[in-house]
């Protein structure tokens, strides 16, 4: 492995202050998502799935 290797960023993770702000947005949503279902664990994946798919529709309304 490089020297180089282990100072590479993973590919999920990004600076862009909207990535990092449309993230913060599913993340909220998510959470609120798992407290609708009396915080009932095993839905992590499906919880931010469906908050993703919500936010960035929304964000697609308000572009157009």
């Amino acid at each position: 492995m490089s020297p180089d290797a282990t100072k590479k960023r993973p590919a999920t993770a990004t600076s862009d202050p909207q990535d990092l702000e449309l993230e913060h947005h599913i993340r909220l949503r998510a959470y609120e998502l798992y407290e609708a279902r009396g915080r009932e664990d095993g839905h992590d994946r499906e919880d931010w799935l469906r908050a993703e798919e919500e936010i960035t529709s929304e964000e697609l309304r308000i572009a157009a």
